[in-house]
């Protein structure tokens, strides 16, 4: 047996609270990653590199803990030669996690996800076609040097900026079970456009992608356009799109083509001249009118009315940010690595954490018989917490007890049926606790 060979044997023997996740990692996945990328561990280290995989996952997992203290609640370190438990500074943690690099989180999670996300999507087919979409959102990053020059901060009406750097992430998921099927990261400002373009390469045949407006371009659109491997797009109509009617299937249902702009074609002269497409209108009570565009042009297989509620299943995207940011990160949107190379890390081993807690929740949905959106992700997160960090205690024969209990009750927090949005969307402003400061009167003009 090889020293790669007996640390992995030692993360199965020591980390016992991983039980709840082995199903769904095999090892022999973090061994490829680390082989892959040149990381594996060679010599005995209080912290082998498999350790410090599992670490990354735990500290997106219990944001609420120091890193240290994740490193002793999961029981990360080597055992001391005398038996003993052992331990292991802060700066050592930072100097391990330096030492593995983001590359094998990032390199595990591609291949996890590629395995979950298409079971996800396989499990709940609209019409036999895999639903997955696309968008991006922002986290932000401790306030180094280092950080604020990788990844800058927005602007403000200041000119000095906002009090912390900030990174731009675009993930793509399939929205029907909240599993990330990708994920690019770049700094503040990069284009969610160009981030997404690492991301189309995922999208499987067979499948339709629920498209945020905001990346609605005819490049765009042209690049998608794969009527081979059936691979579909659906979005909302944005401003300066320029199209022209050439038939009507029904009502508010129409053939149409879109025209690339002269800016463009300028840019791109071998677009072709137009794309033939479908224009779906609609309108909600209480809504504005709104026109949906599909590359989905039959009207039998892909009813109209069937296009705008599917299309809302966008929304599912944002609800997954937010369990991401408002759960999981204790509303603390900043990551707590100081330098780039970590926080990409970080990124890497939330993603996976966040997939493994919805693993769990489709196996409890699954014993429940009811769909994975109905378990309550927040209470779910905080069963999964309790499991990671008192697992250790426990002996190992009742492991397999314990987890099977922990799935029982994720099965008892179900939600009850989504109720219709009936009402617009707005923002609503908080009231401060404090009374408006008023400017002070001249003396010259005491009204």
């Amino acid at each position: 047996m090889g020293m790669g060979e007996e640390l992995l044997a030692g993360v199965d023997e020591r980390a016992a609270n991983f039980e709840i996740f082995r199903d769904s990692i095999d090892p022999a996945w973090i061994t490829e990653a680390l082989a892959a990328t040149g990381t594996a561990t060679i010599r005995r280290r209080k912290l082998p590199a498999e350790y410090v995989v599992w670490l990354v996952i735990g500290m997106g997992l219990l944001h609420d803990r120091a890193i240290t203290e994740v490193v002793r609640h999961l029981d990360l370190v080597l055992p001391t030669p005398t038996g003993g438990r052992g331990t292991v500074s802060g700066s050592a943690v930072a100097q391990a996690r330096s030492r593995l690099g983001p590359a094998p989180l990032a390199a595990l999670f591609r291949q996890t996800a590629a395995t979950w996300a298409t079971q996800a999507a396989d499990a709940d087919r609209w019409r036999g076609l895999a639903v997955y979409g696309i968008d991006g959102t922002t986290l932000r990053v401790a306030d180094t040097p280092e950080n604020l020059q990788a990844f800058g901060r927005p602007g403000s009406r200041h000119g000095d900026g906002s009090g912390y750097p900030q990174l731009r992430l675009v993930a793509l998921m399939v929205p029907r079970g909240h599993v990330l099927a990708g994920v690019a990261v770049g700094a503040y400002r990069t284009s969610e456009l160009t981030l997404a373009a690492e991301l189309w390469p995922l999208l499987p045949a067979h499948s339709i992608t629920l498209v945020d407006r905001g990346f609605a371009t005819y490049s765009l659109f042209h690049q998608l356009h794969d009527p081979v491997a059936e691979r579909h797009w659906l979005t909302r109509k944005k401003k300066g799109l320029t199209i022209r009617h050439v038939e009507t299937l029904g009502p508010g249902d129409a053939l149409v083509d879109l025209v690339p702009s002269r800016a463009t074609r300028a840019r791109q002269p071998d677009l072709p001249a137009r794309i033939r497409v479908r224009a779906v209108r609609y309108h909600r009570p209480g809504f504005r009118p709104q026109m949906l565009l599909t590359s989905l042009r039959d009207p039998i297989a892909y009813p109209a009315r069937e296009l705008a509620a599917l299309y809302h299943e966008r929304w599912e995207l944002e609800l997954g940010f937010d369990e991401v940011k408002t759960h999981t990160l204790e509303r603390n949107e900043a990551l707590r690595s100081t330098v780039p190379a970590r926080v990409h890390q970080e990124v890497w081993g939330l993603a996976l954490g966040y997939n493994l807690v919805r693993l769990a929740i489709a196996r409890a949905a699954a014993h429940a018989g009811v769909p994975s959106l109905r378990i309550r992700y927040r209470h779910a997160l905080l069963l999964v917490r309790g499991f990671w960090a008192s697992a250790w205690h426990a002996a190992p024969g009742v492991l397999p007890q314990r987890i099977a209990l922990l799935h029982d009750e994720l099965a008892t927090l179900v939600l009850p049926e989504r109720r219709p949005r009936r009402y617009p969307r707005a923002v609503k402003i908080k009231m401060s606790n404090y009374p408006r400061k008023r400017p002070r009167r001249s003396r010259s003009n005491p009204k």
